[in-house]
């Protein structure tokens, strides 16, 4: 991050890192770094942890003294509230990326705020990527942060429970940050496009290019912020003076930004029919098993932004729906994607989503499970309850046996087989069959099997004839 600010107008930085990010940004910096939030109210989203009286709020408007962690996707804020927290505390600032800082640059800093400390000056450090940090590096800061040497404002994009050493989180406050909302990344670009520190009202942007540049920014301001300075750039390039040829400003169309940013427009609205038909076609595909198809569709969603937590929750149903038993893996590797979504994140949980869609579309399917669970609640519902057998009921407690429950009940691993003959349903159901396994993949093994054991169960085959 050095380089991308001025230095700062207060006394010389002494540590590695200072005089990055509190100071204001050069008129040359990146869109992004020029609007940078200087102040509470100009942060946009994370209502959630800004709230009257909350922690994120106190330590901003600089009434708090808590190291915190900010976990979240990126261009979120997390940086931003670093910065703010700085400026609110009065202290100096330090920066560390995770990436490049190791133990040795870990104790230079707090060596340097110990010293500021005796002269009664704070220092505040910000770590980028922390969760790239070893156990070792981590520890390195346990007492400065616990002795307040250094109030520590450390950023990842990763779950700390799983990648942060348990006593520097104890130590810290753990505040998620949220994915901005498309209503905040247009609030964000607006800001851009108007503001003195940003573009100053130079050009217009069409509504269309506004959406498209909504819809690739996937909740990143950032990201939002680097494609519209790129649209804009163009723009200007070809029409160098303070208006257009007309008198007018240059206004920014789709095909201006498709062409800036080289991303074709996903035509796809999370909030109306397209969200419903792109899911359908996917769900469908993976069904067909055409799992080209499915693999397309999974790529629209993904680029539009889509939540890929409601993507794994769509292959996890569909994995006992049209699978089940034909492929019992299938329900696995769906949860295992969702498990990467929750603990790894965007992008690269994208690769597990790919993963899963591939195993099912490929996988043999099955409607069995829909089909065995609908009849049984169909008898459920229809009345068909019946009193369960006396020799299945609780026989643990006191007066059970003198109600014959559990009495003559027959414990399946005494004999040989693992399996005997003994009423399990209820006397209105019994030769009942809900389930009814394909011949396709593992429920070819099933069927055979399963008709051995209602055969022997049911008490319909003779002792001899079922051993091993």
């Amino acid at each position: 991050m050095d380089g991308l600010f001025d230095p700062p107008t207060s006394a010389p930085a002494t540590g590695p890192g200072a005089g990055t990010l509190t100071s204001q940004p050069g008129v040359h910096a990146p869109l992004a770094v020029r609007m940078r939030p200087q102040s509470l109210e100009e942060i946009v989203g994370q209502e959630h942890l800004l709230g009257p009286g909350s922690p994120l709020r106190r330590l901003i408007s600089g009434s708090g003294a808590a190291s915190v962690l900010l976990y979240g996707p990126p261009g979120t804020g997390k940086t931003t509230m670093a910065a703010l927290i700085s400026r609110a505390t009065g202290g100096r600032f330090e920066a560390l990326s995770a990436l490049s800082a190791g133990v040795k640059e870990v104790r230079a800093v707090i060596d340097v705020a110990r010293r500021r400390l005796i002269d009664g000056q704070q220092t505040v450090l910000f770590i980028d990527e922390v969760h790239r940090f070893s156990k070792t590096q981590q520890d390195a800061l346990l007492d400065a942060v616990e002795n307040r040497i250094v109030l520590l404002v450390a950023a990842t994009t990763e779950n700390p429970s799983f990648s942060v050493v348990a006593p520097l989180l104890s130590r810290s406050l753990v505040l998620r940050l949220r994915s901005l909302s498309d209503d905040d990344i247009r609030e964000v670009l607006a800001r851009a496009v108007a503001d003195p520190r940003g573009l100053d009202g130079r050009v217009e942007i069409s509504d269309p290019a506004l959406e498209h540049l909504v819809a690739v920014a996937g909740g990143d301001a950032r990201r939002a912020l680097t494609a519209l300075e790129a649209s804009a750039d163009a723009a200007l390039r070809d029409d160098p003076g303070e208006s257009g040829t007309d008198g007018l400003r240059p206004v920014l169309e789709l095909a201006d930004v498709e062409a800036a940013i080289d991303r074709a427009a996903v035509r796809y609205d999370r909030d109306g029919d397209q969200h419903y038909d792109i899911t359908s076609a996917f769900i469908k595909s993976i069904r067909g098993s055409d799992v080209d198809a499915a693999l397309h569709y999974l790529a629209r969603m993904i680029a539009a932004g889509e939540d890929p937590r409601f993507i794994a929750r769509r292959l996890m149903i569909h994995a006992s729906e049209d699978i089940g038993m034909a492929d019992p893996m299938a329900l696995q590797t769906a949860v295992a994607a969702a498990q990467v979504v929750a603990l790894v994140g965007m992008p690269e949980a994208k690769l597990a989503l790919a993963q899963a869609t591939i195993h099912l579309a490929t996988a043999p399917k099955s409607a069995g499970v829909v089909s065995a669970i609908g009849a049984a609640l169909a008898d459920v519902e229809a009345g068909k309850s019946g009193t369960v057998p006396a020799h299945l009921r609780d026989g643990h407690y006191a007066g059970a046996k003198g109600l014959g429950n559990g009495i003559g009940y027959r414990y399946p691993h005494d004999d040989p087989d693992g399996v005997l003959a003994q009423q399990y349903p209820p006397d209105d159901l019994v030769g009942v069959d809900y389930y009814h396994p394909t011949d396709h993949g593992n429920e070819r093994e099933i069927g055979a099997r399963l008709g051995k054991l209602r055969s022997i169960v049911r008490g319909m085959v003779p002792r001899t004839s079922r051993r091993r």
